[in-house]
């Protein structure tokens, strides 16, 4: 992005900013939960913007006097450097900041966690994952609500959903910010536990990743859409969980998409789970027609919709984890499975942001 398309889009942001911030004092935005969500999000946002701005202006503001003062005392040119440094810094974080951000990024999310290839041990390595980002979200402070599970006979889950929630209204610590680029497949190199002769199998497993919906209205569903059907709770083999029918599935019909729901007692639980997940998944689907549709829409090279990609190999004979979208690897692969998934993350996230950079300079 070039200065002075730089200083247009600050300027405009800036009035923005002044405009959300009397927003705010209106009392009808608090009375409307799912806006006054929005708005603090935005402000929050925006906030980081203006403040980077003026750490900008007061650089420039200093470099300026030294190269002034200089003129007249060698002493402070000494100092021209390191504030033309400091400057360089200021303009590149503002920069940055200015990258349309993924309008979702403050959303909480709902995981699912699939056996993929490798039978039981596939089903075993979905509930590694599971343990993985729980601590991982723990360590960030945010909350977590398992949905639904489907557990293999031999352990693990052939099919796992959690639903997880964090509390900062800033976009950039949102929990979809942090968490979208882990759909795909996820590759385990290891000797299963079910191996007698030593031999390092590889399985794989997937991870769907979806925003959650902040209020249900935001996502109109016509109720002659569904098809919801009762049933069974059952447990692994097929074991009796209860003797009423809780189970719940939901089928939307226009779409195919199916959701079903056993984990509570309740059937009236299970079909609130279920709709939960169900406008996670249409808002994710209208989002990516919308995308499909756009013929601007920015192409990420660490975010695709190819939920078959394989995006990351764990290789447990070596300690060793690499993502080969970002070519991240390391050889802490133990402590990455107690949670320590922070740098992986972050690798994604600068990846990202520099594919918007670039996409930035191509339309200045």
């Amino acid at each position: 992005m070039s200065e002075p398309a730089m200083f247009d889009s600050v300027r405009a942001l800036i009035e923005e900013h002044k405009a959300v911030q009397v927003e705010l004092s209106d009392p009808a935005v608090h009375a409307d939960a799912g806006r006054a969500k929005r708005v603090n999000r935005r402000y929050a946002e925006l906030s980081k913007i203006v403040a980077a701005n003026d750490a900008w202006l007061a650089a420039s503001a200093d470099l300026e006097a030294a190269r002034e003062l200089a003129r007249d005392d060698a002493a402070f040119a000494e100092e021209v450097p390191q504030l033309e440094a400091k400057l360089a810094d200021a303009q590149e974080k503002l920069r940055r900041l200015l990258i349309p951000r993924d309008p979702d990024d403050a959303r909480d999310v709902i995981m699912e966690i699939k056996g993929g290839e490798g039978g039981a041990e596939s089903a075993l390595f979905a509930a590694d994952l599971l343990r993985m980002y729980l601590q991982y979200a723990a360590s960030k402070g945010w909350k977590t609500e398992l949905l639904e599970r489907t557990e293999s006979d031999l352990g693990g889950y052939k099919d796992v959903q959690v639903a997880i929630k964090g509390s900062s209204t800033d976009p950039a610590l949102g929990v979809w910010a942090h968490l979208k680029y882990e759909g795909g497949v996820h590759r385990v190199q290891r000797v299963p536990a079910t191996e007698s002769q030593g031999r390092i199998h590889t399985s794989t497993t997937g991870v769907l990743v979806f925003p959650e919906v902040d209020e249900p209205d935001e996502i109109d569903i016509n109720p002659n859409d569904l098809k919801i059907d009762v049933f069974r709770s059952s447990g692994p083999g097929g074991q009796s969980v209860n003797t009423t029918d809780s189970a719940v599935r939901i089928t939307h019909v226009p779409t195919g998409i199916v959701v079903s729901m056993q984990n509570e007692k309740s059937q009236l639980q299970n079909r609130e789970a279920g709709m939960r997940v169900l406008r996670a998944r249409l808002l994710a689907k209208q989002q990516e027609e919308r995308d499909a549709m756009a013929s601007d829409a920015r192409k990420s090279q660490i975010r695709g919709m190819d939920r078959s990609e394989r995006i990351r190999t764990y290789n447990f004979p070596e300690n060793r984890i690499a993502d080969h979208r970002t070519g991240y690897k390391a050889y802490n692969l133990d402590q990455v499975m107690d949670g320590a998934l922070e740098p992986i993350i972050e690798s994604a996230i600068q990846a990202d942001e520099e594919a918007r950079l670039a996409a930035l300079g191509d339309t200045a």
